[in-house]
């Protein structure tokens, strides 16, 4: 196990630095120069070659890449081009609520599908099983920001139970906090419920006719008592490695619903920084969302292989 980890981590650092390549590669082949929309269509030669040289984008891209690169690796996301301001600080501050409304979001899916998903399959023949199925079919159809959209009408406009978007700060007041963030939870977490409950389904009921299970019921459990002690532990095995590529739908999600409930997250800034075309910062934020990617995914690995002994 302790070389697997090292072999995983190893592949995590190097995926990594690949990233940052396509990332910098990127961003560097996007039309327009940092200096010259600073400065504006009026700005005179030599005032755009001096904050070239501010910017360091006069340098070869190697050399741009490298000290890019290598602040990052020391914390050091560089300084926006548009406001001069310190980008580490901006997305620090912001990562965090991102965090907090991927991991709700998830929270919500879980809730939402590990019991329906069962019930789903256990009674795969009953009329009320195939509802839920038709129903999770039906939510994998709508968009995370459609959700927002509708829940905002019914519990915000029609119910006025809960506010229609902003953000108030934990310690600032905490049940303020939780009422901010229950839509953009539920926008999140009621799409992607659906989705993983189709895969809940489909792994109990793989569990459901192996060999071990019926063994289970033949010496007298029942079958909730069989399902609980030997098959959710096997069916957990292929929803783990969905769970990690959900993960990673949510982060992308989170963009979207950051704005439409207007949420100061990671997707927020990075909006923001492509509507004032400030590239470091949008390329700062994107390298932090793949980087996270990338970092669930390991995480999914890990538990892969904790969970299923065989690949020991």
């Amino acid at each position: 196990m302790t070389l697997y980890l090292v072999r995983r981590l190893a592949v995590l650092v190097a995926s990594t630095a690949v990233a940052g390549v396509v990332v910098f590669a990127f961003m560097a082949l996007l039309p327009g120069d940092p200096a010259e929309i600073a400065l504006g269509v009026n700005a005179t030669p030599e005032a755009v070659a001096e904050l070239r040289a501010q910017f360091g984008t006069d340098r070869p891209p190697v050399t741009q890449f490298l000290d890019w690169f290598g602040g990052l690796a020391q914390g050091d996301f560089g300084t926006s081009y548009v406001t001069s301001a310190p980008i580490g600080p901006q997305i620090s501050d912001r990562l965090g609520v991102t965090a907090v409304l991927v991991l709700g979001g998830m929270a919500v899916a879980l809730a939402v599908a590990v019991p329906l998903g069962t019930y789903a399959a256990v009674h795969h023949r009953d009329p009320l099983g195939a509802a839920l199925s038709a129903l999770s079919q039906v939510g994998i159809a709508v968009p995370a920001f459609l959700a927002g959209i509708l829940l905002v009408f019914v519990f915000a406009v029609r119910a006025q139970v809960l506010p229609s978007g902003g953000y108030v700060p934990l310690a600032e007041d905490p049940g303020e906090w939780l009422r901010s963030l229950l839509l953009p939870w539920l926008s999140l977490g009621l799409v992607q419920g659906a989705v993983l409950t189709r895969y809940v389904r489909s792994a109990v009921l793989d569990v459901l006719r192996e060999d071990y299970l019926r063994t289970a019921r033949a010496k007298g459990r029942g079958r909730t008592g069989a399902l609980w002690r030997h098959g959710l532990r096997n069916a957990s095995v292929p929803v783990v490695t969905v769970l990690g590529l959900q993960l990673a739908t949510l982060l992308i999600g989170a963009v979207v619903v950051e704005r439409v409930f207007v949420i100061p997250g990671l997707g927020d800034l990075l909006l923001n920084g492509v509507a004032g075309r400030d590239l470091l910062l949008v390329q700062g934020v994107v390298m932090v969302l793949v980087a996270a990617v990338l970092l669930i995914n390991f995480v999914v690995d890990v538990a892969y292989h904790l969970l299923d002994p065989r690949l020991r």
